[in-house]
């Protein structure tokens, strides 16, 4: 069974930090990009950030860049995402998600990814 389970969320005061887990089981994610949306409540999904899992590439949101880092582990076949210097405007459901590699471009668009999380919460106090 494919799947990707996050883990990492919680509480944390302005200025704060979290990293974020993203487990992927199910089959070889090599050839994937992997990727952070996140939700908050009464709005869209909005892309946060992505890699590629072969070549590392990274791609950013304008809204986190500088404060977050996405990385991933061959090993743990695990993505994270570090989060700093946290903001209240962070505060939202985290999700992972995943898509086949077929451009070398930023895909920000949430309805290209085809395998989700389940997500978890991030809640950034004032």
């Amino acid at each position: 069974q494919v799947q990707l389970v996050e883990s990492g969320g919680g509480l944390v005061q302005t200025g704060g930090s979290l990293r974020l887990s993203c487990a992927a089981s199910g089959r070889t994610f090599s050839n994937y990009v992997m990727a952070w949306f996140r939700q908050a409540p009464g709005k869209e999904r909005e892309f946060v950030s992505s890699i590629m899992w072969s070549a590392g590439i990274a791609y950013y949101a304008d809204s986190v860049r500088g404060r977050f880092t996405i990385s991933r582990d061959n090993a743990k076949n695990t993505v994270y995402l570090q989060m700093n210097s946290l903001k209240p405007e962070d505060t939202a459901v985290y999700y992972c998600a995943a898509k086949p590699q077929t451009t070398m471009t930023k895909i920000t668009s949430r309805y290209e990814y085809g395998l989700w999380g389940q997500g978890t919460q991030v809640t950034v106090s004032s």
